[in-house]
């Protein structure tokens, strides 16, 4: 590994990772309008009516993330081969995946959100909201799962700037919308999901106009014909994706039911500590997403002494931000749990388990690492049995200890962790052994 190659591929990896950071740590500081907007109505279920709403709406966006990380694998890997055709060919059947989901979801919201609010024990009148924010916010589907597709090619292209400027856009009209339609217009809950409606279809129209010049170069006569091999290839990336993410939020929930069992301090300090790792992983985000640019843009080329040397300068750079978060919250953890809470007792409780945090930070950051650069070589299979190996660690850990309560749960969400980590990295070191980084991908 040169020195000069070393240093530039160190800058474009900055160059793509802190754009990234700075965008994942604005959105929830951001998204605290809606809750400040709703939380000075007259009534509190009108912030529950609207927190179990976009919790079921965040959860079926969430889910169909896959489409974010399929988009920019493929065609990361195909820029990399400098194949202008397939990189469009992945767009498009892409483009159409995401939106033949979201039809079903308009299709099927109807008996979709009676089901989930028939499951939950929430209040009549919780109930009544939730069903009219998700009802009106449903109609973003279409912009949010093809924003997904467009976000992916952005980040597979190295154009993450456009991704930061559409945050900022989408925020700053759903400030105003909120404070126009709930305050002045008195909409209420229908209110905020109409301003998050409008802001979600302004954001993707601005990626679109970025996207027209570079559209009108391709021979769309061609490209827009359905391919059974692209859709072939997509869904079957898509599917291994979908399974790690559905096994991903069955441990997450887990997590917070079994809390909840354990009584309201503990449920409450476990979610304040689990922010506190959110809010980490969004730093460890950036680079698991240039990990996936740069990575798939190596691939492509079929060169794999640049895509060690990418792995190996992602890998430091995430060691060192999981380090420093390490660090923070074991010299300023109990400080930043008082911050989030004037409860004594939730206080002393969370404090009581920040040692179990400062260890996931410690090894976590090899988590979203080796995410950034499966999705990168798109191997999702290995990221699928990677997912349900570690899912199987964490309910066989907890079920082993749960007689330690909380600290057995915490226990298991640190095996879980390890387990995701070691085991794609073993992978990957295999793989690197066996000289496989040079193999040609099947999407290029």
């Amino acid at each position: 590994m040169s020195i000069v190659a070393s240093i530039d591929t160190q800058r474009k990896l900055l160059l793509l990772a802190l754009p990234m950071i700075l965008s994942n740590i604005t959105t929830p500081l951001l998204g605290m309008v809606d809750t400040a907007v709703i939380g000075h109505l007259e009534h509190p279920y009108y912030l529950g009516g609207i927190a179990v709403g976009s919790m079921i709406i965040s959860i079926l966006f969430w889910l169909s993330g896959f489409l974010r990380m399929s988009t920019t694998g493929v065609i990361a890997q195909a820029a990399g081969a400098k194949d202008v055709d397939k990189v469009w060919q992945y767009f498009f059947h892409s483009s159409m995946l995401a939106l033949g989901i979201a039809g079903l979801l308009l299709i099927a919201k109807t008996p979709l959100i009676n089901g989930i609010l028939g499951a939950m024990e929430a209040s009549d009148e919780v109930a009544q909201y939730a069903k009219v924010y998700f009802d009106i916010r449903i109609f973003s589907a279409p912009a949010a799962l093809l924003n997904l597709v467009v976000l992916g090619y952005f980040v597979a292209r190295q154009q993450v700037k456009w991704v930061v400027y559409q945050l900022f856009v989408i925020n700053v009209i759903n400030i105003a919308l909120d404070i126009f339609l709930v305050v002045y217009l008195d909409w209420g809950v229908a209110g905020a999901a109409t301003a998050s409606v409008i802001a979600d279809y302004c954001g993707l129209s601005m990626l679109v106009v970025v996207l027209l010049p570079q559209i009108k170069q391709v021979n769309w006569r061609e490209l827009i014909r359905p391919k059974r091999m692209f859709f072939s290839k997509l869904l079957s990336l898509n599917k291994d994706i979908f399974i790690r993410s559905l096994a991903l939020q069955a441990c997450l929930g887990f997590v917070t039911i079994t809390g909840a069992a354990l009584g309201d301090v503990t449920v409450a300090a476990n979610a304040i500590l689990l922010n506190l790792f959110l809010f980490a992983s969004y730093g460890l985000d950036g680079f698991a997403y240039a990990a996936e640019s740069l990575v798939g843009e190596a691939k492509g080329q079929k060169n794999g002494q640049r895509l060690h040397q990418i792995v190996m300068i992602s890998g430091l750079w995430s060691a060192i931000v999981g380090g420093l978060f390490a660090l923070v919250l074991f010299f300023l953890g109990n400080a930043w749990v008082a911050l989030l809470t004037d409860l004594t007792p939730v206080r002393e409780y969370a404090r009581e388990y920040l040692p179990w945090l400062i260890a996931i930070c410690a090894i976590g950051w090899l988590t979203f690492l080796m995410d950034g650069v499966y999705v990168g070589l798109t191997r999702s299979k290995q990221m699928r049995d990677s997912m349900l190996l570690s899912c199987a660690v964490f309910f066989g850990v907890w079920f082993s200890a749960q007689q330690w309560q909380n600290h057995g749960l915490w226990l298991a969400f640190f095996c879980f962790i390890t387990t995701r980590s070691l085991s794609l990295a073993i992978d990957y070191t295999l793989l690197y052994r066996r000289g496989e980084l040079n193999s040609p991908s099947t999407f290029t």
